[in-house]
């Protein structure tokens, strides 16, 4: 059988509605809409008798098929249900609803119109497949974003298509000579080359410059300069980079770096001295060691640019835009995330560029690190200091990609613990550092929650707790099995009491922004999430007897946020459940 998804979803909820199910907006995404004809309701909530020929339910219903059309993918719309789930019905002719759709679009979208009967309620699924080329609805391109449809501009739908074929446009040729590659930045070139410490990097560094440019890849066989040669070293006609430093959040712009007639690698090294004047160093002692740390850790922040430039569409002339207010760094790219990567798995998924030929050349020079741990690199840099993880975020309907960075102060009590554990790999390795992070933000977390937090499978996150679980600090366990939860119950851990008292007395004594959930926040936060929450639980938490927070969530049961498990109040496997569970 094909895998159509967009039919597997319509027909599953075609079987919802037949078995009478109250199906409502709920069901709508990406590929899937549901609509009522325009004017049936007139301003009512009655339904009006429909027509078989009407051109206003054509012109909207051509509208949103060519949405669909132009979403990867393509989508379908099931006509005769409104989004509260009420099955209004479809009056409108099949054979001629396509066939205005197909003149409505200047004769570029054919789609399906399929009747459909469902409890005596004649529906209308309209099936359109995706778009080779942009579909216009009135001049203006669209597609969906989540369950809405939103404008984007033929650039972007053109850079989406090519990043779903695989298609690597920064190794196109050009069809720029050699003699307009810029001096300086070749210059910019050999010095990385150097810096690299190699002897690779030396002979490549030594070569002239046809051969240099070769050697790197980046001259077609006809004699051109690929297009990721002509972005790195010839003067481009618009600005690669628009850097903007404010030493708070709406002060006086200090300096500005916004060049055109310059090419990327001298935008990008001009942006790297800029960062290391503008990013103070901070004076942290950490143990007996004074340290000289920079605000935002160096590497993060290269690697944030360098990811914004490689990843980014270059055949939008928009620049990457780095603004560098106080501690936050934040780099905004043209163009969406590619290859499957979204907010959701960016640590883990496996990396592809949108111009691998471009970040091939990154590489090479030393600017960027191996391709597929740059975004590794950033967290794991970030967290280290004891600041948030970068954020990443897709922007404007995938029009851009945003990641920042917030720090400003180390902590370092933070850097402190992690230099004391025992064996210093677990203050290292990425996936434990994650799951150290979150226990100090939330004081406890199950095995699905750091499954989540490293973007991995269960399995891995089993494993980075159990590489914890036999870790010190100072001879103390650094994380222990909450005491008391329920057998067969999903595994769930929390700091170590030495751990967790070193962290609270430092954090005070230091006045430092960050401190551990009190007991309040934390029986809320446990009993929300996992339903129930006892003495026990709470006392293994934070780290006390149990007997001494009782008082505690008596009063939140009497605040109406918990519920003791029988009337008593007490006996064993007492528990108080939690009023409003997690969804």
């Amino acid at each position: 059988m094909i895998n159509d998804p967009v039919r597997q979803a319509v027909a599953a909820v075609l079987q919802r509605l037949e078995n009478g199910e109250h199906v409502t907006g709920s069901v709508e995404g990406p590929h899937l809409d549901l609509k009522e004809e325009a004017g049936r309701r007139n301003g009512s909530k009655t339904i009006l008798p429909g027509t078989p020929r009407s051109n206003e339910v054509a012109k909207q219903l051509a509208q949103e098929a060519s949405c669909m059309a132009n979403t990867p993918g393509g989508g379908a719309l099931i006509v005769g249900v409104a989004d509260d789930g009420e099955l209004v019905g479809a009056a409108t002719d099949a054979d001629w609803l396509r066939k205005r759709i197909y003149e409505l679009t200047d004769r570029r979208l054919t789609v399906e119109c399929i009747e459909q009967v469902i409890s005596g309620v004649r529906l209308l699924i309209i099936v359109a497949p995706e778009a080779l080329e942009p579909i216009r609805y009135g001049g203006r391109i669209r597609w969906r974003v989540g369950d809405s449809c939103v404008e984007i501009d033929a650039a972007a739908w053109h850079a989406r298509r090519l990043d779903l074929l695989n298609f690597d446009w920064s190794e196109q040729s050009s069809e720029v000579g050699l003699d307009e590659v810029r001096a300086r930045a070749l210059e910019i070139a050999r010095d990385y080359l150097r810096d690299r410490g190699d002897s690779k990097g030396e002979d490549l560094a030594n070569a002239h410059d046809a051969d240099l440019l070769r050697r790197l890849g980046l001259v077609t066989p006809t004699g051109k300069l690929t297009n990721a040669g002509a972005i790195a070293f010839t003067a481009l006609d618009f600005s690669p980079i628009d850097y903007l430093r404010r030493e708070y959040a709406g002060g006086d712009s200090l300096t500005r770096m916004n060049r055109k007639g310059i090419s990327a690698i001298e935008a990008l090294h001009e942006t790297f001295q800029l960062l290391d004047v503008y990013n103070p160093v901070r004076h942290v002692q950490a143990g007996l060691v004074m340290r000289q740390l920079p605000a935002l850790p160096r590497l993060a922040m290269r690697e944030a640019i360098v990811n914004g430039m490689t990843h980014r569409n270059w055949q939008s002339h928009d620049s990457t835009l780095i603004e560098h207010i106080g501690g936050t760094l934040r780099v905004t790219s043209p163009g969406g995330f590619v290859g499957g990567v979204n907010e959701t798995n960016i640590i883990s998924h496996p990396s592809r560029s949108r111009n691998t030929s471009l970040a091939h050349l990154f590489s090479l020079l030393g600017i960027a690190e191996r391709e597929g741990i740059g975004v590794d690199r950033m967290v794991r840099e970030m967290l280290r200091l004891g600041y948030s993880a970068p954020v990443f975020s897709q922007l404007d309907a995938a029009a851009a990609v945003r990641t920042t960075l917030i720090g400003d102060v180390p902590d370092k009590i933070w850097i402190e613990f992690l230099d004391a554990i025992e064996p210093a790999t677990a203050g290292k390795d990425l996936n434990q550092l994650i799951i150290l992070d979150a226990l100090a933000r939330k004081g406890w977390v199950e095995l699905r929650e750091a499954a989540a937090a490293i973007q991995l499978p269960r399995q891995e996150a089993e494993l980075a707790i159990r590489s914890l679980a036999v870790a010190s600090f100072r001879g103390e366990r650094i994380i222990q099995p909450v005491k008391g939860a329920p057998a067969g119950s999903e595994p769930v851990w929390c700091l170590g009491t030495a751990v967790r008292k070193y962290l609270e007395r430092g954090w005070l004594e230091y006045e430092s922004a960050r401190h551990l959930p009190d007991r309040t926040e934390t029986a809320l936060s446990y009993a929300r999430y996992r339903g129930r929450i006892s003495s026990t639980e709470l006392g293994s938490i934070m780290g006390v007897q149990p007997s001494n927070l009782s008082a505690t969530l008596k009063h939140l049961a009497e605040q109406g946020d918990l519920a003791p498990s029988n009337e008593s109040g007490r006996g064993q496997g007492f528990h108080y459940l939690a009023v409003e569970p997690r969804p």
